[in-house]
C-alpha cells in the first residue's frame, strides 16, 4: 500500500507521514503555482519482518524530504525577525493624573549659545516599579555650565540629594542611574527631580531646568495589579509602556540604544514614546540622528 498526497495541497514543502505498511511514500509539493509546481516521491519497500531494522534508514531519508522541502519542524525556533521591523509602544498614563509635573518647555530649536534640556517624562505624576530607577534626559548640545541633579522628597522642603553631574561630552540623551548615586525611592511618596544647567551660580533664575515627577509603585502591588516586565527587551519595552510603566519602559529602551545605537527600529520605538508625550522636538532630534549616531 501507498501513502499518496494530493498535488491540491499548497505549501513551501509537505512530508506525508509512515504508515506501518509495507511501502512508505514520501511526496512533496513546491510550489503553489501551476506552472512550477514538482513532485517528488521517494519510494521504499519495507518487509513485514523488517521494519525495525529499517526505521534508520528511512527516517535520514524523510529529514532529508524535511530539508529539500524547505519545511519548518515544530519545536525548532523560527527564523528571528528581521532587523527592520519594529514594535509600537503604546503608553498608558496611570488613572489618577496630577497635570504640569514636567518642567522645561518644547524643544525649541539649538542656534543660541545655551543648550536647551528636557527630562524625559510625561507631564504627570509617571510611575516606577524600581526602587533605585534610571532617569532619562536629553541636552540639545553640549556645554561649558555645569550641570546639576537634584532630587526632592515631596514631605520635604530640603533636597534628598544636589551634585554636579559629569560633564556631558556629546549632545544627545543621557542617564543618572539612582543605583550608582546611592539613591532609592520609597514606595507611594512623590520625588520631583530637576536637571540644571548653571549659567550664573550667583544668579539661579538664569538656571535652565528641567525635570518631572516619579513616583514608585510599590512592588507587591504592582507585580498583582499590573504584572510588570522585570527583564530589558524591546517587548517588555512595549509591556510596560502599555502598563503605566512609564520610567521602566524608557530607561530599558535608552539602555537598549546605548548597546545598538545604530538600531533604527529601536529609535523609532523611542520616538514614538516621546511623540506620544508631547516631545515632539526630542523624537524629531532622535530621528534625525540616525544617520550621524551622536550617542
Amino acid at each position: 500500500a501507498a501513502a499518496v498526497v494530493g498535488s491540491g495541497v499548497c505549501a513551501p514543502g509537505l512530508l506525508v507521514g509512515i504508515p506501518l505498511a509495507q511501502q512508505l511514500v514520501v511526496t512533496m509539493v513546491t510550489p503553489c503555482d501551476t506552472v512550477s509546481r514538482q513532485r517528488w516521491t521517494l519510494g521504499i519497500r519495507l518487509n513485514h519482518g523488517s521494519v525495525r531494522s529499517n526505521v534508520r534508514q528511512w527516517t535520514a531519508i524523510a529529514l532529508a524530504g524535511v530539508i529539500l522541502a524547505g519545511i519548518s519542524m515544530p519545536g525548532l525556533a523560527a527564523d528571528p525577525p528581521s532587523s527592520g521591523s519594529t514594535l509600537t509602544p503604546l503608553y498608558t498614563p496611570p488613572t489618577r493624573l496630577e497635570p504640569r509635573a514636567r518642567v522645561g518647555g518644547a524643544l525649541r530649536g539649538t542656534d543660541g549659545a545655551d543648550p536647551e534640556i528636557q527630562a524625559l517624562v510625561p507631564d504627570h505624576v509617571a510611575l516606577t516599579m524600581s526602587r533605585t530607577p534610571t532617569l532619562n534626559w536629553f541636552l540639545s548640545k553640549t556645554t561649558l555650565h555645569p550641570i546639576r541633579f537634584t532630587l526632592v522628597d515631596n514631605r520635604s522642603i530640603k533636597p534628598l540629594h544636589e551634585a554636579p553631574l559629569p560633564q556631558p561630552i556629546r549632545p544627545g540623551f543621557h542617564a543618572i542611574d539612582l543605583k550608582a548615586l546611592g539613591l532609592s525611592l520609597e514606595p507611594d511618596v512623590q520625588y520631583r527631580w530637576y536637571v540644571s544647567v548653571i549659567r550664573n551660580p550667583e544668579a539661579p533664575s538664569q538656571d535652565i531646568v528641567a525635570g518631572g515627577i516619579i513616583e514608585r509603585c510599590e512592588f507587591t502591588a504592582c507585580l498583582v495589579e499590573a504584572g510588570p516586565e522585570l527583564t530589558c527587551t524591546p517587548q517588555n519595552v512595549v509591556d510596560n509602556a502599555h502598563k503605566g510603566f512609564w520610567y521602566d519602559a524608557m530607561s530599558c529602551l535608552c539602555a537598549l540604544i546605548d548597546a545598538q545605537p545604530a538600531d533604527a527600529s529601536l529609535r523609532r520605538m523611542r520616538a514614538a514614546l516621546l511623540n506620544q508625550v508631547g516631545l515632539h522636538g526630542v523624537a524629531e532630534w532622535d530621528l534625525r540622528s540616525l544617520s550621524v549616531p551622536v550617542r
